[in-house]
């Protein structure tokens, strides 16, 4: 993405209400912090009439130069923070780092210290793959970085390993055995591996994670992360039934920033992905049209207005070849028609007909299926074959056969193209 399109996108989140940015990696190069910067400068300090301005974070390695760039970019926000990490499971420390524990914690320890000492107040530490890291060293390493001042705590799920009751228990241990814990945030951070990132974050929330780390449409690292507006929607219909977690952010403004999302990532959204799939709110089952026009909460859990979404359609009805009576009913009077009885079966079933062609039927489908039935053109001719031949040489022919209004053949043999098209038109007229 452009820097013009991440400042846009960032807009976009502020307008939701989220309460940090993590608006890039500073050290990847040039570009990615003074893109950080621009957002730090403007949406950083854009607060509005409630007070409200988002945090912004820049992401650092555990070394100096990661986290010297990473404040560069982010010291000019009313609220910066640095979230900087190093891995903390035996494999990566092994094959990946070439550490020992010992090195790692002394390594985790000096750089949320050193983050600290540059004047920043709010520092994130991530023990990366901790979904897969000894629980004893976990308590360790974030008891240590704890008092070197780290203000928030986020557990990752690097490699989308674990799953809703394992990470959730995760959560709670880390919760009952660091030391100092009572202190900072505990945050989620969650991969879609297996699938199961948003439902390991709500596992996480309930557990006692503030703070969860989501991404507009899923998108991320390999199978992507924990989805914002899966995990805010599951928030907001059954936050009651999670112990009472909710959210702050404004679910009206979603469409818009998956919308963006989807646009400037180039990653587009795939038609049934949960709330924002373009199937989210459709209805093509009879069965479920039938409920959908008696009463809209048979077959919605939440509001198309809720996230954002006006339809065109007020009951979400979608016609296809599922789509019954009441349905194809329903939309001919929405475009001004009123059919019953025997009229009504006899477009029903031209419906039906033009349903199993194609996926969906439009409305000029079906304007086209009533004037058939209203005005009963008389048939004149019929179309009995059509062959046609084209070729890079020589003339493209076609073979035709007619049938008129009293059944009998006309056939029409071995005409060019264009003598053919005459030849229709002198019979139509």
């Amino acid at each position: 993405m452009t820097p013009k399109q991440k400042l846009e996108i960032a807009r976009q989140l502020a307008r939701l209400g989220v309460d940090i940015i993590e608006a890039g990696f500073p050290a990847a190069s040039n570009a990615d912090l003074e893109a950080v910067k621009t957002i730090a400068l403007e949406v950083g300090n854009a607060v509005d009439e409630q007070g409200y301005v988002p945090v912004i974070c820049g992401l650092s390695r555990c070394n100096k130069a990661d986290i010297d760039a990473a404040w560069a970019a982010v010291k000019y926000a009313k609220r910066p923070r640095i979230h900087t990490f190093i891995a903390t499971s035996e494999i990566h420390m092994e094959h990946k780092l070439n550490k020992t524990r010992e090195e790692v914690v002394e390594i985790a320890r000096n750089m949320v210290s050193y983050a600290r000492s540059l004047g920043c107040e709010d520092v994130e530490f991530s023990p990366e793959d901790a979904g897969r890291s000894d629980r004893e060293f976990l308590y360790q390493i974030l008891g240590e970085v704890i008092k070197a001042g780290a203000t928030t705590l986020n557990i990752p799920d690097t490699v989308g390993y674990t799953v809703p009751s394992e990470f959730g228990q995760l959560i709670a241990d880390i919760k009952a055995n660091t030391p100092g814990i009572e202190n900072v945030i505990i945050s989620t951070h969650c991969q879609n591996d297996l699938g199961l990132s948003s439902a390991n974050t709500v596992a996480g929330a309930c557990a006692g994670a503030r703070q969860l780390e989501v991404t507009i449409n899923g998108i991320g690292e390999r199978a992507g992360n924990a989805s914002l507006e899966e995990v805010v929607m599951t928030i907001k219909c059954r936050g009651e039934s999670l112990g009472g977690l909710y959210t702050g952010i404004q679910t009206e403004h979603i469409v818009k920033a998956s919308k963006l999302v989807a646009e400037y990532s180039g990653l587009l959204v795939q038609p049934h992905k949960a709330i924002v799939g373009a199937n989210t709110f459709k209805h093509e089952s009879g069965i479920h049209q039938h409920g959908m026009l008696k009463h809209k909460g048979t077959y919605e859990i939440m509001s198309p207005e809720d996230i954002g979404l006006q339809r065109a359609d007020e009951s979400g009805l979608v016609l296809g070849k599922l789509s019954g009576r009441h349905a194809l009913q329903k939309r001919l009077k929405q475009m001004g028609y009123s059919f019953e009885g025997k009229e009504l079966d006899d477009v029903f079933w031209r419906f039906k007909s033009v349903a199993e062609k194609k996926k969906h039927v439009l409305d000029e489908d079906i304007e086209a299926l009533v004037i058939d039935e209203l005005f009963q053109p008389e048939s004149v001719w019929s179309l009995g074959d059509l062959q046609v031949t084209c070729g890079t040489l020589g003339l493209s022919t076609a073979t035709v056969k007619l049938i008129d209004a009293d059944g009998r053949n006309m056939l029409l043999v071995q005409l060019e193209l264009d003598q053919l098209i005459l030849h229709i038109r002198l019979l139509i007229q």
